[in-house]
């Protein structure tokens, strides 16, 4: 039988470009972000940390707490009494304001404390991780 004197066609070479990266898609429902100082981002970023590589999360409850409240501190700041004083509601509304927001913390801080106090393990970094994409 006679052969063919064609060799076969040498598959093509395979692209060693890499596919361009499409920006992530807009989250599906809308969102508010608030900015905070770096002091309070770099010690965010060190109690998620150290709670994340833990063999024992449940030692960072404490620290973890006190992130979360000054977290919700610079929060109630950002979205509430910085539009405040931007809209020059005067000293007696600034002063009141202050003196309820004051009142919120002093009533949601052990109310934060006992929670993340409960929490185990696995939630706790659920918390953490949780942060992270907040902060993202």
């Amino acid at each position: 039988m006679p052969t063919s004197s064609k060799q076969p066609s040498k598959p093509p070479a395979k692209r060693t470009t890499k596919k361009a990266v499409k920006p992530a898609p807009p989250p599906e429902r809308p969102f508010l972000r608030f900015y905070h100082s770096d002091r309070l981002r770099a010690a965010t970023l060190v109690v998620l940390t150290a709670l994340e590589q833990a063999r024992d999360p449940t030692r960072y409850r404490d620290a973890l707490s006190d992130i979360v409240l000054e977290l919700t501190d610079s929060g109630l700041e950002y979205y509430f009494l910085r539009p405040l004083k931007l809209a020059q509601v005067g000293f007696v509304v600034e002063q009141s304001a202050h003196l309820g927001m004051g009142g919120v913390k002093r009533v949601m801080a052990p109310v934060i404390r006992s929670i993340i106090g409960r929490m185990n393990a696995p939630q706790l970094l659920t918390v953490c991780s949780h942060i992270r994409q907040l902060m993202e």
